[in-house]
């Protein structure tokens, strides 16, 4: 089949390494727990909920169109054959393709009005996870590094950052990165199937053996830092010495742990089974998950393609929403819908649409952000904003903000100060609920 996808360098496949960090059981609760199964603790989950949020990404790689989702311009030359629909909230209207969402925009922000000015993959992409781009030799840490060091627990013996990334396309625009912030930080970047690989202690090696071998390891790690002082240093001993934790949360990443009822309502597809497993992190505290969902490049064959993806993303993120509201966290836990871009309001002509950074949409649902909020507008063809314009650096504000986050904060690098949102961005205060 002809293929109208985007041939960006960029999308070679890349197979990054696996082992990161991590955040969020306490080391008595983990004790008490027969292989980390937090999620039949009421109290334990309750605990979780008082003191922690989290955030569950949904990375739209490749570039959904934000005429075929959020921001729908029917009978315009640009708006495409899809109608519009009302949603529950009085005023908006989205895309006809996602109609179990339009049920639920009263949980849902909206931002209509992104201006992020960079139409590149691997640029867009690398702003779009970290809110700014790298300068002055400085490697930023992205959203889920810095959520991870936010509301994860020095004691906790789960993955504190996951991202799973398993289709090829975009794999290599925007890894999982911890930027200065060090390994303690590092995501599990799963990208060959939905269990991490080489969690499990081989067969061939006793628990004696398994347990001497990490002790050699303290010990000659010990020698080796004794009379040396590097941040760097530390990050990696802290990310050693919860591997047991780690290999521990194996069960976590298993649907079959679930019952049947809730698998079929996220359905079979690898998107789904996904984001549930995203939900069975978040629920035991994980800090941040990102699933990504590859394949909008469309460059041609846009209806088509989104015709096919959009109503995936419609009834797997309701299934979500509703579910994470069913087990009381709706609060606490926040679902993101993000690209690197959108896509052109023109048609090319292969019937698709190409990159597009002007005008784009996104959206928050729960975790302290305003639900049925729609800020930002766009002119009648989707080709400009025309109201409440937002650039990469307020979105990140106001994400930080509605997770009680302070984005004015410093970080340091050595001496150096380094915000966690560049100077001048500030929140969008009413997108914060």
């Amino acid at each position: 089949m002809r293929s109208f996808f985007c041939r960006s360098a960029d999308h070679a496949v890349s197979r990054r390494g696996f082992l990161g960090a991590t955040a969020a059981v306490g080391a008595a609760a983990f004790a008490d727990m027969t292989g980390l199964n937090v999620l039949s603790s009421p109290a334990l989950a309750g605990e979780l909920k008082k003191k922690q949020k989290r955030v569950i990404l949904l990375w739209l790689a490749g570039g959904a169109s934000q005429l075929e989702t959020w921001d729908p311009k029917p009978g315009a030359s640009t708006g495409g054959p899809f109608r519009s629909i009302a949603t529950d909230v009085p005023g908006l209207h989205i895309s006809e393709l996602m109609p179990q969402m339009a049920k639920r925009m009263n949980t849902t922000a909206v931002i209509r009005g992104l201006n992020t000015r960079n139409g590149d993959h691997g640029s867009g992409a690398k702003i779009m996870m970290r809110g700014r781009a790298d300068v002055g030799g400085v490697r930023y840490p992205d959203l889920g590094a810095v959520l991870a060091r936010e509301m994860g627990r020095a004691d906790s013996k789960v993955p504190d950052y996951v991202t799973f990334y398993t289709q090829t396309e975009g794999r290599g625009f925007a890894p999982g990165d911890s930027g200065f912030l060090g390994a303690r930080f590092a995501p599990m970047e799963l990208t060959t199937n939905n269990t991490p690989e080489f969690i499990r202690k081989l067969d061939g090696v006793s628990e004696l053996d398994h347990q001497q071998r990490a002790d050699l390891r303290e010990l000659l790690g010990k020698q080796f830092a004794a009379g040396r002082q590097s941040d760097t240093l530390g990050s990696h001993t802290q990310a050693y010495q919860r591997v047991r934790g780690i290999m521990a949360s194996e069960k976590l990443f298993d649907v079959t742990q679930e019952p049947q009822k809730v698998r079929d309502k996220y359905g079979p597809t690898q998107f789904g089974e996904q984001c549930l497993i995203a939900r069975r992190l978040v629920e035991a505290g994980v800090p941040f998950v990102r699933v990504a969902r590859a394949w909008w490049d469309s460059h041609g064959q846009n209806f088509e393609t989104h015709q096919e993806m959009v109503p995936e993303l419609d009834h797997v993120m309701a299934t979500l929403i509703d579910d994470l509201k069913d087990r009381g966290l709706q609060d606490d836990v926040m679902v993101l819908t993000l690209a690197e871009f959108g896509r052109t309001p023109g048609i090319n002509a292969s019937l698709g649409r190409d990159h597009f950074a002007s005008a784009w949409s996104m959206t928050m649902t729960g975790g302290g952000a305003k639900g049925g909020a729609v800020w930002g507008k766009t002119d009648a063809k989707g080709d400009k904003v025309i109201d409440q314009e937002v650039n990469a650096g307020t979105l990140f504000a106001t994400i930080y903000e509605c997770l009680g986050i302070k984005h004015d904060k410093n970080y340091y690098v050595g001496s150096r100060p380094i915000p966690l949102v560049d100077p001048g961005f500030e929140p969008i205060a009413e997108l914060v609920g």
